[in-house]
């Protein structure tokens, strides 16, 4: 169903605060922040793209838009940078980004017109920016197992997602990413992805209006569609986390078809078997 209807450019990054179990997403292409507060709809504006976010307590969010990483107050709509994010490369802004079991917060960035080779996985922890890989072209799909020992990402233009191991100690990587799944295969997109309390991975696939779910040992469980052709992000949530909130896009689809199809870059909702896991707080 359509949890909300406003359309977005490019809907993405949906968290569930768990502290305030409320539903925050953004419009990448539109520089806004949205969330609905019981049954009020609200939104605000940033100056830059903005498309990514993690929960510090309950008032405060941290927010990757394209030049940063900002403490962003939920009260007041006042943000202040803590960590700059690529900022002297104007072609690049921020895309996918989740936080680690750690409370470390990995964050993509690309081109943005999708150039070749122009963005890169990063991660802030305890005030440190280290980057962890590149070039890739549109990093997603950041995801961590359950139990802490695998992070998940994928370069959307390849249509792959690698699986690599993390040090139990502090969430940095401690091996070589290995790949998890190929759909180029299939002529699949790799999007947005969560995993679930069982370990299960749940990607949006861009163009299929679908997320679907795949086991640890990669083989494919089953799909959920949604009303939009282009998937985009997952996240658990609702008060049992078997919420599963989808984000989706209008970017790249025809006039002509949005106006048949208007439910494209809405925000959906529906209940689902499986079990979500609690988003990790962001250690300063």
């Amino acid at each position: 169903m359509i949890y909300d209807d406003r359309p977005c450019a490019l809907g993405e990054g949906p968290l569930w605060h768990p502290e305030r179990r409320q539903l925050f997403w953004f419009d990448i292409l539109s520089r806004r922040l949205l969330t609905r507060d019981g049954d009020t709809a609200r939104h605000w504006q940033f100056d830059e793209y903005v498309s990514a976010a993690g929960w510090v307590d309950r008032e405060t969010m941290m927010i990757a838009s394209e030049t940063g990483l900002d403490l962003f107050d939920i009260r007041n709509g006042m943000s202040e940078r803590i960590a700059n994010l690529e900022a002297e490369n104007p072609r690049t802004r921020s895309n996918d980004g989740r936080t680690d079991p750690w409370g470390g917060f990995w964050i993509g960035t690309m081109g943005k017109g999708a150039e070749k080779d122009a963005g890169a996985i990063w991660r802030y922890w305890r005030g440190e920016v280290r980057r962890l890989y590149a070039p890739l072209t549109i990093p997603n799909a950041i995801s961590f197992s359950p139990d802490g020992r695998h992070a998940h990402f994928a370069d959307t233009a390849t249509a792959k997602v690698w699986r690599v191991a993390l040090d139990p100690r502090d969430g940095w990587p401690s091996g070589t990413p290995e790949l998890y799944l190929d759909l180029s295969v299939k002529g699949l997109n790799p999007d947005g992805a969560v995993c679930d309390a069982a370990g299960n991975i749940w990607l949006a696939e861009w163009g299929a209006s679908r997320v679907a779910c795949h086991a640890p040992d990669g083989s494919l469980i089953g799909t959920v569609k949604v009303r939009g052709r282009h998937a985009s992000c997952p996240a658990f949530g609702g008060p049992d986390l078997r919420t599963l909130f989808v984000t989706t896009a209008r970017q790249g689809l025809a006039p002509d078809l949005i106006a048949e199809e208007p439910s494209n870059g809405c925000t959906f909702a529906c209940e689902v078997e499986a079990e979500g896991l609690a988003e990790h707080r962001v250690m300063l």
